[in-house]
């Protein structure tokens, strides 16, 4: 069986290729390129595909993507109906967010960015430590990399609720859920850390009327999508005292522009959307998984499904 890997993102493709074949012998990996001639493929590995993918090959029945997020090929009107579509769950993404968020959160509560600043001017001053209880974390989306940094956050001691639309819970920690649940889940929570997937729902809830909500002076953690976070109300609770800090991983346009009010405000933290890096090892392997269970007719993890966006 021939297996398609196609990617218009700047990967180490023949590397890619080389590990798949590896991991799939029983199968020919092909790397498309926009001169490929059809290959009647039924499967393929893909990262940010281009519409011509679906155009040369009709006959695909699914796809395996590089990622966890898949709301841009949702958004592509060009990707069939029929075409089943499958994601990355974790490998390895869970530690490394989580890992970030300890940092985002532990930053605010133990102060390190006044300390950084002491630093630049020399001065030696202890600051009244701060009382983590009064610093409840709340973590938005509670998918497999939502709860390990809220498992995480509750192990280190901090005060931790979720919020999902399901409601699964989550031990040793506070499970808020559905938009009844939301209000409840804003009010009790400082530091709001945004995981969620990105779908039609979820399009801009970090916006003034959400994060309005939170203890004041909150903070926010974005690692989600850009697209969750509605930058001019971050902004404006910024100016009003309403939030206090935001740390920030992705925004709506990335890169993000050099004239871009975050880069400079004093009381945001920019990151070049690196809160998880796929590493390739652990991704090959994933996806081998799927693909040999969905060649032997076996149920495949990862599906997404289009209603949720998910």
């Amino acid at each position: 069986m021939k297996i398609l890997f196609c990617s218009t993102h700047p990967l180490h493709t023949a590397d890619y290729v080389a590990e798949f074949q590896a991991a799939l012998p029983h199968a020919e990996l092909v790397p498309w390129h926009a001169g490929l001639p059809a290959q009647d493929a039924e499967l393929a590995i893909v990262f940010q595909p281009p519409d011509a993918l679906y155009a040369r090959e009709p006959q695909l029945r699914a796809l395996f993507n590089l990622g966890a997020g898949v709301d841009a090929l949702l958004r592509n009107p060009a990707l069939p109906p029929s075409v089943a579509l499958y994601r990355i769950e974790d490998a390895g993404m869970s530690a490394q967010i989580a890992e970030y968020v300890v940092h985002a959160v532990a930053g605010i509560v133990r102060q390190f960015g006044r300390y950084a600043g002491q630093q630049t001017q020399g001065r030696w001053q202890q600051l009244t430590a701060r009382d983590r209880r009064a610093f409840p974390v709340g973590v938005l989306g509670l998918g497999a990399i939502g709860r390990r940094i809220a498992a995480v956050l509750a192990q280190l001691d901090y005060d931790v609720a979720g919020w999902s639309r399901s409601g699964q819970p989550v031990d040793g920690v506070q499970v808020f859920a559905g938009s009844d649940g939301l209000p409840a889940f804003l009010a009790r929570s400082r530091i709001l850390v945004n995981i969620l997937p990105l779908t039609e729902e979820t399009s801009g809830i970090l916006r003034a009327q959400t994060m309005g909500q939170l203890l004041a002076p909150a903070h926010v953690v974005n690692v989600g999508r850009g697209e969750h976070l509605v930058e001019e109300d971050l902004l404006a609770l910024l100016d009003a005292g309403q939030v206090e800090s935001a740390v920030l991983d992705v925004f709506r346009t990335e890169p993000l522009p050099p004239d871009h009010p975050f880069w400079h405000h004093p009381r945001v933290t920019v990151t070049p959307h690196v809160a998880a890096q796929t590493g390739r090892r652990e991704t090959v392997a994933q996806i081998a998984r799927k693909i040999e269970d969905w060649l032997a007719g076996r149920p495949v993890s990862g599906q997404v499904s289009r209603e949720r966006g998910y």
